[in-house]
């Protein structure tokens, strides 16, 4: 069970989610700081009252505009899970191949404050007693994200093959 820190609508930009005026900061270690800085709730992300696992669900197109890793990997670093409507494309492929927790569910209606869980292909909202479900992503993109991202994964593909190979 998460508790939602964030709702947001559609058309989310990457600048929303990790500002342009901050694009010189690129390393992984430094860029959650940076998360949604233009709203309130980089203050909670930063104090640490948002803890990892926390949730921010966002309408359609969550991430569109520039194709910057620092959108995925300020959210990363942080460890929210992010469940949405719909990604857009370049976002969703960023964050796949960092391992950012995310779950498609084409009908999610939460707030913030609400708790919710995922579960079974379904997001469970606990607060308004609600299901929605969830849109699989294809087996090998989830194995990405499972894995923590597109080097660890590769990292356990190469181990396997080797251990199979012996």
């Amino acid at each position: 069970m998460a508790s939602v820190i964030l709702k947001v609508d559609d058309d989310i930009s990457t600048d929303i989610i990790f500002p342009g005026r901050f694009m010189a900061t690129v390393l992984p270690a430094e860029t959650p700081q940076y998360a949604f800085a233009d709203l309130p709730v980089n203050r909670r992300l930063q104090s640490g009252e948002a803890p990892a696992g926390s949730v921010v669900v966002a309408g359609n197109n969550f991430g569109c505009g520039s194709s910057r890793e620092q959108a995925a990997s300020c959210l990363k670093g942080l460890g929210l899970k992010i469940i949405a409507r719909s990604f857009a494309r370049i976002f969703l492929q960023n964050a796949i191949n960092l391992g950012v927790d995310m779950v498609i569910c084409p009908q999610i209606e939460a707030q913030e404050g609400d708790q919710v869980v995922v579960q079974g292909g379904r997001v469970i909202n606990l607060t308004s007693g609600r299901v929605f479900a969830i849109e699989p992503l294809p087996p090998t993109r989830q194995a990405i994200i499972d894995a923590g991202g597109l080097i660890p994964y590769t990292r356990q593909r190469l181990v396997t093959e080797r251990g199979a190979g012996e």
